[in-house]
């Protein structure tokens, strides 16, 4: 980012104070820039700034209206005003006129204490709704198995049509209808199960209010746990040990990994796994996909990975063309479901059909992934439930926890060892990665004088790279956001940047940013942007430093697993049950 120092500044007053500021920005940046606090609503930094809501207004000397401060810009000598009569009459009429035809529901909603709508009536003290606005029932759709829409507490910000279009550039969402009767839908109003929705949540994590959600499934989980004829075992992705203390008001990025194994085990869980013992199977069969693709026999280049189940589907609608270059590997949270169900049961001597798998992950996509009639292995569906981040926080409030002051506990085997490569797979990059490092030693015999490949890393939403792995040197690129995966193979398809491997992770920052993660809009202003995302990036690099075991094949779990049971990577035995097919849905589905 560009420093300040190098910018040209002006001087601006605010409240009666002097302040100097950049001059490209904003009145609502500049006033937060010295802890200013303007309200608002339909903001997204950089994403949607669109002064539709009218909660952020203020007065402007020489201005006869009020104006919305997140897109009127700054100038030499301005004079602002942020807190006058007429300022917070305007901001309390506009969201008494959201709250008049509102579904006020808070006490039942899934965002209640963590709704921006309801802390801001809140901070302006709104305690009635003088207007009689007519209170419509515009439905509540959740005919898929990830995200649930309810029409009725939409405010029409427009912030999921933004990132959807703007970042993800999938375009499910735009305006439908007019005036009072505008909402902001897929075509027709469609399900998001029967449009190009790639299930990635990212409109969720958007969403001011408790419009967008994930499809809970806490109340099956519960019954799951109580049931004395079930053994039940979860598993938690690499990131959730970095995000979800920030649901107990813990720092960005602190690693609570410890705490949460404990709170799982206290919950009444029969067994919990670290998902990063199967990040480093992935790695196992997608390196020696690389080195048989890519090096040895070319063959549908570039390769693409494919544990990411928003990408997936982003290519299945958008880039059907490119599905035979997906890796065939399924996710680590796909392998530890099925592994938990063959090689575990027969292990420790457990009939498969009482085996639940439950996944804690970052992404409302998992959700749809376990439900994929792809992810059954010998009648056993892979994984029986996906809880995100939010959901788990959730179940540990439920159970009375005091999270923040428990001990540290260790995950239970056969799923408790695991190396820092596995560990990375929650950032972007990390994939790609720690693939290299393991293609590496297949090709060489030894490992990589230095882990860290630093063309990997970094918060750049789309980066290109070198590597050698024997004695062939390979393009690599990395895309977070599906927007900047479409870039990527529209560049490569016309020949203007071509490249051999490439990682894609549908959530901008990859899985620390992932859709289920928890909603930090409320705590502070600066999380409506994306910047937050490399505190739980660097957090993730750190505990693959501290790591002794940095290589996914050093992984003595991974060695023992292939002896007992798959005999090695890419053999029969691991294509029929860590592997998985792809398939084309189209644009538009819903015409189909």
């Amino acid at each position: 980012m560009e420093n300040k120092s190098q910018k040209e500044m002006v001087n601006i007053e605010i409240d009666g104070t002097k302040y100097s500021v950049p001059n490209d920005i904003t009145v609502l940046e500049a006033a937060r820039s010295v802890n200013i606090e303007i309200p608002s609503l339909c903001y997204l930094k950089e994403i949607n700034e669109i002064g539709a809501c009218r909660v952020c207004v203020v007065e402007i000397e020489g201005m006869k209206n009020l104006q919305a401060s997140c897109v009127y810009p700054v100038r030499e000598g301005l004079k602002i005003r942020t807190n006058t009569k007429k300022v917070l009459k305007a901001r309390k009429s506009a969201v008494k006129l959201l709250l008049s035809n509102h579904h006020r529901e808070c006490t039942t909603c899934i965002r209640n204490l963590n709704c921006e709508l309801q802390n801001l009536a809140d901070s302006l003290g709104i305690r009635n709704i003088p207007f009689t606005g007519e209170v419509q029932d515009y439905g509540y759709h959740d005919n898929n198995p990830a995200i649930t829409r309810d029409y009725n507490k939409c405010i029409n910000c427009r912030r999921c049509e933004a990132i959807c279009s703007k970042i993800q550039e999938c375009n499910v969402y735009s305006p439908i209808n007019r005036g009072l009767d505008t909402i902001i839908a897929p075509a027709f109003q469609k399900d998001l199960a029967d449009v190009s929705c790639i299930m990635c949540g990212q409109c969720i994590i958007a969403c001011p209010t408790g419009s967008l959600t994930e499809k809970e499934c806490i109340n099956d989980v519960w019954t799951a746990i109580h049931d004395p004829e079930k053994h039940v075992v979860v598993q938690t992705a690499p990131s959730i040990q970095v995000t979800l203390g920030e649901m107990f008001g813990m720092p960005i990025g602190s690693f609570v990994g410890g705490k949460m194994v404990t709170a799982l085990k206290r919950m009444g869980f029969d067994k919990i796994f670290a998902t990063d013992v199967t990040a480093d199977l992935t790695i196992m069969e997608e390196a020696n996909e690389l080195v048989e693709r890519v090096i040895k026999n070319p063959t549908h280049l570039p390769l693409l990975s494919s544990c990411c189940p928003g990408w997936v589907k982003f290519a299945e609608h958008f880039y059907p063309e490119f599905l035979p270059n997906l890796s065939t590997t399924k996710s680590p949270h796909e392998m530890c479901g099925v592994l938990s169900k063959t090689w575990y049961a027969q292990k420790y001597n457990i009939p498969p059909k009482k085996i639940i798998n439950v996944g804690i992950m970052p992404c409302t996509a998992k959700k749809y992934e376990a439900a994929r009639p792809e992810m059954v292995s010998d009648g056993f569906r892979n994984v029986d439930y996906v809880l995100t981040t939010r959901e788990l926080g959730r179940m540990i409030r439920q159970s009375g926890l005091d999270f923040p002051n428990l001990p540290d506990g260790n995950y239970d085997e056969p799923f408790n060892q695991f190396s820092g490569a596995g560990t990375i797979f929650g950032a972007t990059g990390g994939v790609l990665e720690a693939a290299v490092r393991t293609a590496h030693k297949i090709l060489s015999g030894d490992d990589m004088e230095v882990p860290d490949f630093d063309d990997a890393r970094g918060q750049s939403g789309l980066k290109y790279g070198k590597v050698v792995l024997g004695d062939k040197p390979l393009t690599i690129a990395i895309a977070h956001g599906t927007g900047n995966a479409k870039k990527a193979l529209e560049m490569h398809k016309s020949g203007k940047k071509e490249f051999d491997y490439m990682e894609v992770m549908a959530c901008p920052g990859g899985c620390v940013g992932g859709g289920g993660q928890p909603i930090l809009a409320n705590r502070d202003y600066k999380y409506l942007s994306l910047g937050y995302r490399h505190n739980r990036t660097d957090a993730l690099y750190n505990i693959d430093r501290k790591n002794k075991i940095r290589y996914s094949h050093e992984n003595p779990r991974i060695k023992q697993i292939y002896e007992e049971f798959l005999i090695k990577p890419l053999s029969p035995i691991s294509k029929k049950y860590l592997h998985t097919s792809f398939v084309e849905r189209g644009k538009y589905p819903y015409l189909s």
